[in-house]
């Protein structure tokens, strides 16, 4: 190998190995590999951004924000609030919510589909009496398996239309990807209707989360501020931080008898007043004790609902890049910034309930959140989360439904005609959206998911320096190789395997970026067409089925459906082979060699 090979290899293999750890966020780590190699010279400082610019990358951003038009029209509730029956056997409910979120993911982005279902089948699932984790994952891989269909339905389809450009002259189309993709998402989908849901591991109810909606309750106190007393004349806040020591919540005030509105963190303690809290039985005598509260007699007092007066409780599931990530309620300020107090937090079926918190939050958490009534939207928002309940009542405009349809729509057929490339069309969609009031100009680039446009960014050079210094060669040569005097639908068969195992621990994005140039130069050295092997690395980059960390859809539902890291593999393994087995003879019918 020469030097520069050598240095790209060791640097694909300190990103991969950074991305299996997982304790370092994506973009960050490719970001770093990038400016690393431009240090080292293998990237000229020239080209070391270019991959910002590249169409790759400017079609995922824009699909973002076109996805955000299509809900915010009100397009999506349409079809689920219309469609939708929770009174559906099981097997037909995973079916019915499949077909739809496979349908969606084809045309919008694939977390952004789950994110808009997840709240419907959970509703779903409580009306129905059964647990919500035996349609999730369901829901889950059919997302993922939508976004095989098109060439915008997951940005490794657009990866590999753009290198292919970039290699050979000339990118796939819209549906270039359809035959192939759209019979396995179908065959997939009567898979996980018909078998994949027996095989999740049952439990009995729904787990943590409704035990922490429940149990929750049982915390919730009153102290009162005793004649004589030095909180007489403080701000309630004052007392935040000897609450947060003793991991109590202060949730509001009671004052002659009546619940005072939303938190009253400015008001003016009195004597008698009683302090509303949250606390387990041991937090509360210590946090009384801290403070010499009086213990309002229980004969008195008068039991007051979390979703009283002026405060709401909202269960959100916390996704890949929320805000919180990494951070605890106490650590950003989140009870005095948005008036807001985490009473409770579910992981992986499992019940948090000690120093709350101060528990640093990991994706696919849920957490029970109390806040100003009315308030509920901004602060989701604020910190990433996605509620877990009906929700876009508030922020849609149902009267511009056909207008937001009818103007993708017409993109999407210029964009498949050939008339316009794909990313002006896009870009034309997302103005079109602004100027008709679609989606406000405020929330255009928040729609954007900014690590993925960082992580395509950084390697997309990296990935292009690799080919250019002959390192993909040096890989198709190893597999090939390595099969010997396989046939060529059998050595096809090896990269998807392959591709399909780093897409399982791996970001997608990642993988398809080293992956499709491998696969055309395999297609190369056997002397045969590259499109099928493109193909194939399109289809198993998409299938992250094993595990939690495969794909972002995957981590979403792990705390809602209180899954364990082992769950996934039981329905993962077998799709995973299905898929294998229905696309290598669909490629070679579709994509002949």
């Amino acid at each position: 190998m020469t030097a520069d090979q050598t240095i790209l290899f060791a640097l694909f293999g300190v990103v991969f190995a950074m991305l299996i750890w997982g304790r370092l966020r994506y973009d960050l780590v490719a970001f770093s590999a990038l400016i690393v190699a431009v240090v080292l010279g293998v990237i000229p400082s020239e080209e070391a951004f270019a991959g910002f610019g590249h169409p790759a990358t400017i079609v995922v951003a824009l699909v973002l924000v076109v996805s955000a038009g299509l809900v915010r029209s009100g397009a999506v509730f349409l079809i689920t609030r219309t469609l939708v029956d929770p009174s559906r056997n099981l097997g037909g409910h995973i079916a019915f919510m499949g077909g739809i979120g496979g349908a969606l993911s084809a045309f919008m982005n694939n977390v952004a589909a789950l994110a808009l279902l997840m709240p419907v089948d959970i509703q779903s699932a409580r009306k129905a009496g059964r647990s919500a984790r035996l349609s999730l994952m369901p829901l889950s891989f059919c997302t993922i398996l939508g976004g095989m269909i098109t060439l915008i339905g997951t940005p490794p389809n657009i990866v590999i239309a753009t290198i292919r450009r970039d290699q050979l002259g000339e990118s796939f189309r819209m549906f270039d990807f359809a035959p192939v993709g759209g019979v396995v998402a179908l065959v997939g989908l009567a898979f996980v209707a018909l078998v994949g849901w027996r095989l999740i591991p049952k439990v009995k109810g729904e787990g943590a989360l409704a035990e922490a909606r429940e149990s929750v309750k049982d915390y919730i106190a009153e102290l009162t501020v005793p004649a004589g007393s030095d909180l007489v004349g403080q701000r309630l806040f004052e007392i935040y931080e000897t609450a947060e020591k003793n991991d109590v919540a202060v949730l509001g005030l009671v004052r002659n008898g009546k619940r005072r509105y939303g938190t009253q963190r400015n008001t003016e303690l009195q004597e008698g007043d009683a302090i509303v809290i949250e606390a387990r039985p041991e937090a509360l005598d210590e946090f009384r004790a801290a403070l010499s509260l009086d213990l309002t007699d229980g004969s008195e007092q008068e039991r007051r609902s979390l979703d009283g007066e002026g405060l709401s409780v909202t269960e959100a599931v916390v996704p890949v890049g929320a805000r919180i990530v990494g951070r605890t309620a106490r650590g950003m300020g989140l009870a005095w910034r948005q008036r807001t107090v985490v009473l409770g937090i579910s992981r992986q079926g499992r019940r948090i309930s000690k120093e709350v918190r101060q528990t640093v939050i990991r994706p696919g958490d849920i957490l029970l959140l109390l806040t100003p009534e009315g308030d509920e939207s901004p602060v989701t928002e604020w910190l990433g989360v996605l509620p877990l309940a009906d929700r876009g009542l508030a922020v849609t405009d149902f009267s511009k439904v056909w207008l937001s349809i009818g103007i993708f729509g017409a993109a999407v057929v210029a964009a498949s005609l050939g008339l316009v490339d794909l990313p002006v069309a896009l870009g034309a969609v997302v103005i079109a959206y602004v100027l008709t009031g679609i989606l406000p100009l405020t929330d255009l680039y928040g729609n954007i998911e900014w690590p993925v446009v960082v992580l395509l960014g950084s390697m997309i050079p990296l990935g292009a320096a690799l080919d250019k210094v002959g390192g993909t060669a040096l890989i198709a040569g190893g597999l090939v190789n390595l099969t010997g005097d396989w046939p060529a639908w059998a050595i096809l068969t090896i990269l998807m395997l392959v591709t399909m195992s780093l897409s399982d621990v791996l970001n997608n994005t990642a993988t398809a970026v080293v992956a499709a140039p491998v696969g055309i130069q395999m297609a190369q050295s056997l002397g045969v067409d590259p499109d099928p092997f493109l193909m194939a690395v399109a289809v198993a980059s998409s299938c992250a089925f094993l595990t939690p960390i495969g794909h972002k859809n995957n981590t979403l539902i792990l705390g809602p459906g209180g899954y364990a890291f082992g769950d996934y593999w039981r329905m993962g393994l077998p799709l995973e082979l299905l898929v294998i087995a229905v696309g290598v003879p669909m490629i070679l019918l579709v994509w002949p060699m």
